[in-house]
């Protein structure tokens, strides 16, 4: 049986691929602030991001504008599961299965999820619920699991383009939701008013 969301997928995938360079380089700025003054952006602690492919929005200005007190991460496949790696820009990278460039280091020295402090999220489509549609491999809803039985920290904070927000989306019993979604518009939080970036 076939995913219904597949169909969807393909479709907001291309919505952010056909964004002009300027206009993704503006929203990447815009979405910096957004993450910036989340109301629960932490001050120390291991935070992390994404390497964007495939039109992804990009967390460069986010990632340089972080205080120095926070270790910047990206994801580094392990088994079925996420750990996340300390990086800096010029350290060394490895491509993963997908294709995906990861921190080049011992797994021992990564991080496991419930370490984080903040994680933000890739996805291809969310709503104004702040749910969130991923790429279909269950990576940050495996990693994540634990959230269902317990609050934040980590926090879990979607990125995205405002041209990939859908009326709704359909939620599966694995999915684990995030605590906000931010884009170059502003920042969503469930059950409540959008905040203006």
């Amino acid at each position: 049986m076939t995913d219904p969301r597949q169909a969807l997928r393909h479709d907001l995938r291309q919505r952010r691929r056909d964004l002009s360079a300027p206009a993704r380089i503006a929203a990447a700025e815009s979405l910096a602030d957004a993450l910036l003054t989340l109301p629960f952006a932490p001050h120390e602690g291991a935070v992390a991001g994404y390497w964007a492919l495939d039109g992804e929005i990009a967390l460069h200005r986010w990632q340089l504008q972080l205080p120095g007190t926070l270790r910047y991460c990206l994801p580094v496949l392990h088994g079925d599961v996420l750990r996340f790696a300390p990086w800096r820009p010029g350290q060394p990278l490895t491509s993963n299965r997908y294709g995906i460039p990861e921190p080049d280091i011992a797994i021992e020295d990564t991080l496991e999820p419930a370490q984080m402090a903040l994680v933000v999220t890739p996805l291809v489509g969310f709503d104004a619920q702040c749910r969130r549609l991923g790429m279909g491999g269950g990576w940050y809803d495996r990693s994540f699991a634990f959230r269902h039985d317990r609050p934040a920290p980590p926090w879990l904070v979607g990125a995205a383009f405002s041209v990939q927000q859908v009326e709704s989306l359909p939620v599966a019993s694995w999915d684990v939701p995030v605590d906000a979604i931010c884009t170059e518009a502003g920042t969503l939080l469930p059950s409540a008013a959008p905040v203006n970036a």
